[in-house]
């Protein structure tokens, strides 16, 4: 997703409400759930088209969102918390283990416009001819093309659920026009829906997606509001390169203080001044090795 952007709503809180027949309504044959998903994603993109919505930052959030599931599917349990530290404590040479190799993955997939060659670099251990391979295994409808190629690549590569998904996410991004990969049916699906095949598993995306735009959306608005008090509180800051520390806050999930173009301390209490603010909120509830974000 790029979304077309809408000018016209400057205050986050008159973000145009999902109805509440989408969340509300039992649908149970394919086509009335077909329709809520519809109308779910439809919402999606009225919402996050807006200015007040920090995409890249919603973007690399669904992407931490989505890393979670799948490690989970995996059987792990590392939850959002260790998958952070993970991806943003590393160290010069050390690497990320399972868990956080499935988050740089959906984090690569995310940052930049999709593309074969996007992909490709998310997903390495793949050629591009097989990545376009894929993606081609899907057509119709949006959410049909999205689980068509969901079963390909799950048919073809049993355990690549992490591919398989990113694959399903990109085309169904490929047919409703998005610029940029959303991570969406990875936290909407379960487990068991993985090993669905055709109509079953178009009847668990569409389901998923219900679910997964539902809450894209609640974190699209919530996102906004935040990233409206931390540009109303940015003038107030006196440090030297706040501007660019607050727009690496305005489009990264978390931050580490390590990571600020400042001086150690200096970043440290930056950071610090931000959550005095309300601007900002660690994350880890730890004394050392922090993590701030919106």
């Amino acid at each position: 997703m790029t979304f077309a952007r809408d000018t016209r709503i400057n205050d986050p809180d008159t973000l145009p409400r999902i109805p509440a027949w989408v969340t509300s309504a039992r649908a149970e044959t394919l086509e009335d759930v077909a329709f809520l998903s519809g109308a779910a994603l439809n919402h999606l993109y009225l919402v996050s088209g807006h200015d007040e919505v920090p995409q890249d930052l919603l973007r690399d959030r669904l992407a931490l969102r989505a890393a979670e599931a799948c490690v989970a599917f995996s059987g792990r349990s590392e939850r959002a918390g260790e998958l952070r530290d993970a991806v943003h404590l590393l160290r010069p040479g050390d690497l990320p283990g399972p868990a956080g190799e499935t988050c740089l993955t959906w984090r690569r997939a995310v940052e930049r416009p999709m593309s074969i060659k996007t992909l490709g670099r998310a997903l390495s251990a793949f050629e591009p001819d097989r990545i376009a391979t894929w993606l081609d295994a899907g057509e119709g409808a949006p959410v049909a093309r999205a689980a068509m190629v969901l079963e390909a690549v799950l048919t073809e590569t049993p355990r690549a659920e992490v591919p398989a998904l990113i694959l399903a996410d990109a085309a169904l991004g490929q047919a409703l026009g998005w610029d940029h990969l959303v991570p969406l049916l990875a936290v909407g699906l379960k487990r068991a829906d993985l090993r669905k095949q055709g109509e079953d598993l178009k009847l668990a995306c569409h389901r998923a997606l219900v679910l997964s735009a539902v809450e894209a959306v609640r974190l699209s608005t919530d996102l906004a509001r935040r990233a409206a008090h931390l540009k109303a509180v940015a003038p107030k800051l006196r440090a030297k390169g706040a501007g660019d520390v607050v727009e690496m806050f305005l489009t990264r999930d978390v931050v580490a203080p390590s990571a600020l173009p400042l001086p150690d301390r200096a970043a440290r209490r930056l950071c610090d001044r931000l959550v005095d603010l309300g601007a900002v909120r660690e994350l880890t509830g730890r004394d050392t090795f922090r993590l701030y974000g919106l």
